[in-house]
C-alpha cells in the first residue's frame, strides 16, 4: 500500500519545487567542517502505545477486555468476539476455538506508512471464564542516517538514507551548511539544476545534536553521532566487519529443515564470496545497494540465511508487491478447501449478486477470477499510468469512495477481459473482495486458517484498507523465512512437507508463462523468466516487490532464493534478480 508514502513524496517534491531561491554552497571553515563530518543518525518511535497483555473475561453473560490499563466491553456473536478502544487506539476481532480465543489486534494508522495493520493474537484459557494473550503490534518508526564528509572544495557533502521507506531518495540532499547554529540541507531537483533548500534546522554544539525538520510525516528529527550499534544499521555489517564465515541456519521450529550448503550441492566458496561481496559493498550514496537479507533453500532445506544493515530473522519485513503472489496462493488454497471460489468464479455476480448483472456492461458480466489473476481484467486500471483512474496511488489517495472494491468495480472497461494484461494492483485486491464475499470470511481470519496454521507462520502484520478489509495488492509484513515458504510450496507442486496447500494444477498454472505483461512473462500473480545455467537455460518464477523483495523458485534445480531490501522506488532494487542470481548464485549450484 502506497498512500502514505506518496503523500510523503508529494510533500518532499513541494518543498523542493515551491520557488525557493537557488542557494550557493558556501565554503565551510575547517573547524565547522570538522565539527560535522561523520555519520549521524536520528530515529523516532511513534507508537503504538497500546500493547502487551490482553485479558478477556466473561461474567454473568457480559464480556470485558483489559489491555494497557484500558477496559472495553466486548460484543459476542455466536463464537465471534470483538471490541474497540476509545479514540481509535486499537480494536480486536477474534473467535472462540478449541478453548482458545484466536484473533487479530488492529492497531491505529501508522505515521511511517499511513497503513493500519492486523496482527495475530491467541489468548489461552486460564480458567473457565478468563483468557489471556499478548498483543504485539507493528512498531511505527522512522530512521534516518546522514553521512557527512568534507569535500575537496571545503563544502560538506551529505545524503539521507531511510531504511523503512527510502524517502531519502526524494530529498536529493547533496550538501550541508552550518552558519553558527543554523543548519541547511541543500539538494538538486535534477543533475543540472541549481542547489535549493531542502530542509533546515539547528545545531546544538554542546550536546552534538542536529535538529532538522523533515517533511516526512514525523516532524523534527534529532540527529546524533552514530554509535557502533548505529553503524551496524548503516553499513552492511558495521564499519569494520570481520571476514565472513559461513554457518548453516539455525533450526527455528518454523517448519524449515536446515542443512549445510555442501549437503545440498551448493559451493560454500562461491556463496561465501557472494556474501563477502555484499558485506564489502560501500554505502556511498542514497542509490547504493541496500540488501536486508538473502536466503537459500535447496531440496526443501534452508541452507543460507544472512542479514545486513541491522535486520534479522525476527524482523517483519515489508513485502510490497511480492505479496500479490500470496493472493494467488490464498485463492488456490480456498478453492482446494472447498470454498465456493475458483478461476471460473464470476467477479460481479459474486460481489453484487446475480440480479445486478442485468444492467451491467457485458464485458464486466464476463469477468472472472481467471481474468484478475494474470492482470487481464479489462478495467481502466494501469499502475504505470498516473492518469489511469485505476492506478493504485490514485485509488488510495482519493477519499470519496473508501470501499476500494467498489471503487475498482466502478471503473469503466477499456477492453474485453482476457484481451491484454496490464499491471494494476486493483486486480489482486479485487480478488480479495471476491474471496471475502464468496467465503463469508474476514480475510485476515481466512489467511490464518488456510496458510498461517499449516505453514507454521509465527508472526505477521496484514495491512488493511479504509473499510478494514485486508489489502491484497501487496504490503503484508512477514518474517523472511515465512514468506520464503511460498516459493517452496510452488516448487513442491502445492505441498508443504506433504500437506496439500494447493492443487497441483493451480500450482502449475500459477508459475507458468500464461501471458505477456510489460514485456515479461506472467502467470497467476507470479513472474516467470529464464536464466542461463551452465550450457542451457532454466526457468524461474518469482514474487517481486518494490525495494528488492524477491522469492524465486527454480524447479529444475529444486532451488528457492529469497532477497529482502530497502531500495524502494530506485531501479537498483532490480540488481538481485538481474545480477546476483545469474552471476553469483547459479554458478555456485551444482
Amino acid at each position: 500500500m502506497m498512500r502514505r508514502f506518496n503523500r510523503i513524496v508529494g510533500l518532499l517534491t513541494l518543498v523542493v519545487a515551491i520557488g525557493l531561491p537557488a542557494l550557493p554552497a558556501p565554503a565551510e571553515s575547517p573547524a565547522a567542517a570538522q565539527e560535522l563530518a561523520g555519520l549521524w543518525r536520528a530515529k523516532r518511535h511513534f507508537g503504538p502505545e497500546v500493547r502487551g497483555a490482553l485479558t478477556i473475561e466473561r461474567s454473568a453473560g457480559a464480556w470485558t477486555a483489559q489491555i494497557a490499563g484500558q477496559t472495553a466491553q466486548a460484543a459476542i456473536d455466536h463464537d465471534r468476539l470483538s471490541f474497540e478502544l476509545p479514540d481509535g487506539e486499537g480494536a480486536f476481532r477474534g473467535r472462540l476455538k478449541s478453548g482458545r480465543i484466536i484473533g487479530h489486534w488492529i492497531q491505529p494508522r501508522t505515521v511511517a506508512s499511513g497503513n493500519t495493520y492486523a496482527s495475530p493474537v491467541t489468548l489461552e484459557q486460564l480458567r473457565r471464564d478468563r483468557w489471556r494473550g499478548v498483543v504485539t503490534p507493528l512498531d511505527d518508526e522512522m530512521t534516518f542516517y546522514m553521512p557527512i564528509k568534507l569535500n575537496e572544495d571545503g563544502t560538506l557533502g551529505a545524503f539521507l538514507r531511510n531504511p523503512e521507506r527510502n524517502v531519502g531518495i526524494f530529498f536529493k540532499v547533496e550538501h550541508v551548511t552550518l552558519d553558527g547554529s543554523s543548519v541547511k540541507l541543500l539538494g538538486r531537483r535534477s543533475k543540472d539544476a541549481p542547489e535549493t533548500l531542502v530542509a533546515e534546522g539547528t545545531y546544538d554544539a554542546d550536546n552534538e545534536i542536529l535538529s532538522i525538520y523533515l517533511p516526512s510525516g514525523g516532524g523534527t528529527f534529532d540527529f546524533r553521532r552514530a554509535t557502533a550499534s548505529d553503524e551496524a544499521g548503516f553499513y552492511p555489517r558495521g564499519k569494520t566487519p570481520a571476514p565472513y564465515a559461513y554457518r548453516s541456519p539455525p533450526s527455528d521450529k518454523d517448519g524449515w529443515p536446515v542443512a549445510t550448503l555442501e549437503e545440498v550441492g551448493i559451493s560454500r566458496d562461491g556463496i561465501s564470496r557472494f556474501v563477502q561481496m555484499l558485506i564489502d559493498t560501500p554505502i556511498e550514496s542514497v542509490h547504493s545497494s541496500d540488501i536486508h537479507g538473502v536466503l537459500l533453500a535447496r531440496h526443501g532445506k534452508l541452507v543460507l540465511e544472512e542479514y545486513f544493515h541491522g535486520f534479522n530473522r525476527d524482523w517483519l519485513h515489508d513485502t510490497r508487491s511480492a505479496a500479490k503472489s500470496l493472493t494467488s496462493v490464498l485463492t488456490g488454497a480456498a478453492s482446494l478447501k472447498g470454498e465456493p471460489i475458483d478461476a471460473s468464479t464470476s467477479v460481479y455476480e459474486t460481489m453484487d449478486g446475480a440480479t445486478a448483472l442485468s444492467d451491467l456492461d457485458s464485458r464486466k458480466r464476463a469477468m472472472t477470477v481467471e481474468n484478475l489473476l494474470p492482470m487481464s481484467s479489462g478495467l481502466d486500471c494501469d499502475d504505470s499510468d498516473p492518469a489511469s483512474p485505476g492506478n493504485e496511488d490514485t485509488m488510495q489517495e482519493q477519499t470519496e469512495q473508501p470501499d476500494w472494491y467498489r471503487y475498482t468495480m466502478d471503473l469503466k472497461m477499456v477492453r474485453a477481459p482476457g484481451e491484454k494484461s496490464v499491471y494494476c494492483s486493483c486486480n489482486p485486491n479485487l480478488i480479495g473482495g471476491v474471496l471475502a464475499r464468496a467465503t463469508g470470511r474476514w480475510l485476515p481470519e481466512l489467511f490464518h486458517d488456510l496458510l498461517v496454521e499449516p505453514l507454521q507462520i509465527r508472526s505477521y502484520a496484514m495491512n488493511l484498507t479504509p473499510t478494514g478489509d485486508a489489502y491484497m495488492g501487496g504490503g503484508i509484513r512477514l518474517l523472511p523465512r515465512d514468506f520464503m515458504k511460498l516459493g517452496q510450496i510452488m516448487i513442491d507442486q502445492g505441498r508443504w512437507h506433504g500437506s496439500k496447500i494447493l492443487s497441483r494444477d493451480w500450482a502449475r498454472r500459477s508459475v507458468s508463462p500464461l501471458v505477456e505483461l510489460g514485456g515479461k512473462q506472467y502467470g497467476y500473480l507470479w513472474w516467470v523468466m529464464e536464466y542461463p545455467y551452465k550450457d542451457r537455460t532454466v526457468r524461474a518464477f518469482f514474487a517481486g516487490g518494490n525495494g528488492g523483495q524477491v522469492v524465486m523458485g527454480i524447479p529444475e534445480l529444486d532451488l528457492v532464493i529469497a532477497f529482502y531490501g530497502g531500495n524502494y522506488s530506485d531501479s537498483v532494487f532490480l540488481v538481485p534478480q538481474r545480477v546476483y542470481v545469474p552471476e553469483y548464485i547459479l554458478p555456485a549450484v551444482n
